[in-house]
């Protein structure tokens, strides 16, 4: 099984490890893509702090971060898993997991990323500000510019099993599944369900949204459970206490739709 996950926007300070190994990272038929993002971005910010803020859409209170990649070669790096925090990851919490969750967790999640394509948990990488929304000067849209990459690698990166996408919207346009791994993805939202005057409204709530998910990748880690498809990945999370509403594609090549319902809001 394979995860995408969104990365955070905040992100813990970078480590004391040593400096960036580019050629370390997961996925290495992204090392020419990285170059560049990473060469631009670094480039925009030690050159115009002021246009850089504008193109990273950043508040004058976030203008640490302009400095923050401008250090991207040199700066200390952790492992991306611990990089990454805020509701999804704190959900996860992958520094309480036993061993053999941590495991699995290294071998099956995928974050995706504005500056690095995406990267495995255990990657190290520096902090880091540039969203998969940003439009770099010379190169683009983020989304746009990581389709043919993404495309390259993501056949042999998801194998021949399941694939679970839990990305937000911004990163979905990096990369979509196509035929046969298509019909073998399949792509979650929660749904807050609640009784108004009696009728049944049902939402999406972006906080809530991304501490289930966080909170249902952690069961399925601890669980073991290795769902070979959708259809027995909709089991596994019912045996896991999910109320899971399913929706097999009407045509072929095109991904589950799962809609995984709550009643309480944690």
């Amino acid at each position: 099984m394979l995860v995408l996950l969104p990365p955070s926007e905040g992100k813990a300070a970078s480590g004391r490890g040593a400096p960036l190994k580019p050629e370390s990272l997961s996925l290495p038929g992204l090392a020419g893509a990285r170059a560049a993002v990473l060469d631009e971005l670094v480039e925009l910010c030690a050159a115009d702090q002021e246009k850089a803020r504008e193109v990273l859409g950043l508040s004058e209170g976030l203008r640490g971060e302009i400095a923050k990649n401008v250090e991207l070669r040199t700066a200390g790096t952790r492992p991306a898993g611990e990089i990454y925090t805020g509701v999804l990851y704190d959900a996860l919490d992958l520094a309480s997991l036993d061993a053999a969750a941590k495991r699995r967790a290294g071998k099956s999640l995928l974050v995706f990323s504005g500056l690095w394509g995406a990267v495995r948990v255990g990657d190290r990488i520096p902090s880091y500000r540039c969203s998969m929304g940003v439009k770099l000067p010379g190169l683009g849209a983020l989304g746009a510019y990581w389709r043919d990459p993404m495309a390259r690698v993501m056949p042999e990166a998801a194998g021949d099993g399941l694939v679970l996408d839990l990305r937000s919207s911004a990163y979905t346009a990096a990369w979509k599944p196509k035929g046969e791994l298509a019909q073998r993805t399949a792509s979650v939202r929660v749904l807050h369900s609640q009784l108004v005057d009696g009728v049944e409204k049902r939402s999406v709530v972006s906080h809530f949204n991304k501490a289930t998910k966080g909170r249902m990748v952690r069961d399925l880690l601890v669980s073991g459970a290795r769902p070979k498809g959708p259809a027995e990945l909709v089991e596994t999370l019912r045996g896991l206490g999910y109320v899971v509403e399913a929706e097999a594609p009407v045509q072929a090549g095109r991904p589950w739709a799962l809609d995984v319902v709550v009643t309480e809001i944690h």
